[in-house]
Parts: C-alpha cells; structure tokens; sequence
C-alpha cells in the first residue's frame, strides 16, 4: 500500500531532477576545459538550486542555526550525523552558499536518474565492506579537497532512522587531516520524518546547526587520535539538543 503512497512523492522527486539537469552542460564542460572554480560554482548554482526546491515540493522547512561557522569557501570536511535519505536535499538547502559533495556509499551510484549526479558534483562512492576499495576512495577525497572541492561526510556509516545517532566509524576524518582542511561538525534532526518514520514521503521541520570549524593543521599524535571522539561529541550533543527542543526526546 505504501507503494502507491509514494507515487506522488516519487513523481516530485522525478521532475526536480530538471533543476539539476540545466546545468549539466556547464559543470561538464568546465571539468572539461580544467576549471575548477568555474565547475565549484555551476555545481553550487545546481545545489542550491534543487535542495530549496525538493524541500518546498514536500512542504518541508529547514531551520539552521550557525551558518556563520560555515567557512566563506572551502574546502572543509563538513562531519555530520544521518539520519535519512532526506539527509543530502537538506545539506544543499541549508548550504546555499558553500559547494559541497558526498563521501556515499556505492549503492547510491544506483540510484535511477540521480544516481549519475553524486559523481557530477564531485561525490566520491565508498565500499565499506572493501578496506582496499575505501583507501582508494579516500585518496580520491583527499585529490578533491587539495583541488578545492569540499566534502560531506557521515562517520555513521548508515542511517539512524530516528533522533538517536549511531557511533561514528574509527578513521573516517582521515579525510580532512590528511589534507590538513578544516572539519565542520554539522548536528542535523528533522529529516527522518521526510521517508523513514512512516515509509511515506512526507513534510517535516528540519534543524540543523553548524558548529565552529576545527582546524586540523599542525595537530599533536594526541590531538588527531582523540578527533574522533571530539568530533562526535560536538555532533550528538547538538543533535541531542534539537531532538528535545522538538519534542523529539525527553528532556535528562
């Protein structure tokens, strides 16, 4: 039954994507002619394009508190929890002035009609199960970040489904000191209630916060090796604090 619930939500989806693809001649002809910054922004234009109208499509509101954490251009590892596949319109409706791609999982590539635009915007696909495969994709990251091009990633590995996240994944801000670029830590709560909570696309009120950036330049052994828990702290806490704010939660 909730097949046929979603049609209309599918159908949305399906004619947003004439968002994205009116500037899929531009982006491809600047990765083409080697002009990173010019592909930098008909990625953004596309982005903030699309996130803001799937959001008003399904009558959806995302609130973000911080934004002037958010550095004036990248690149940056922005660090956040996930909670659904609403996750990535939300990014790009809350980021409207800041390009920015994924570090997604591979099954995403196969994704009809959109998946052909995680690698457009300069995304880079990991498989979790393959350490061999998710050094090589973190090596593509870490190319990425040194062209300029920015990063989201969930250290998670996998949806939450709720406001509860799960523990972040040992090693996945390699990506940001590796090249040595700042990590945003970003605490998101609201998009489950787009698809997961009922399996029926549906409107919801995001939040979202965006802490200070932490810089990962110069950092002591002692300093990158408790990044990790830092990092997730600073999230789930934020995140922590949306969820009772919402009502979401019950207050300690």
């Amino acid at each position: 039954m909730k097949i046929f619930s979603n049609i209309p939500g599918f159908a949305k989806l399906v004619y947003c994507l004439k968002y994205f693809n009116k500037y899929k001649k531009k982006i491809e002809a600047a990765k083409a002619a080697g002009d990173a910054e010019e592909e930098r922004r008909q990625i953004l234009a596309a982005e903030s394009t699309w996130g803001p109208m799937i959001m008003d499509m399904f009558g959806s509101e995302v609130i973000v508190d911080g934004l002037e954490n958010l550095p004036e251009e990248g690149p940056a590892v922005l660090v956040g929890n996930h909670q659904g596949y609403a996750d990535i319109a939300a990014y790009f409706a809350a980021f409207q002035n800041f390009q920015f791609g994924f570090v997604a999982k591979q099954e995403l590539a196969k994704i009809p009609l959109y998946g052909k635009w995680m690698p457009r915007i300069r995304s880079v696909f990991i498989e979790r199960d393959d350490p061999r495969a998710s050094l090589e994709a973190i090596k593509r990251g870490v190319e990425l970040l040194e062209q300029g091009f920015s990063l989201v990633i969930f250290p998670e590995g996998t949806r939450s489904k709720g406001p509860v996240p799960g523990p972040f994944m040992k090693g996945s801000l390699k990506l940001a000191t590796k090249p040595g670029v700042p990590i945003v830590p970003v605490s998101l709560h609201g998009t489950y209630k787009m698809y997961e909570q009922t399996g029926v696309l549906s409107p919801a009120r995001i939040r979202v916060i965006v802490h200070p950036p932490i810089e990962t330049k110069n950092l002591s052994r002692q300093e990158e090796r408790s990044l990790n828990e830092r990092v997730e702290k600073i999230v789930t806490d934020g995140v922590r604090r949306l969820a009772i704010e919402e009502g979401d939660l019950p207050e300690e």
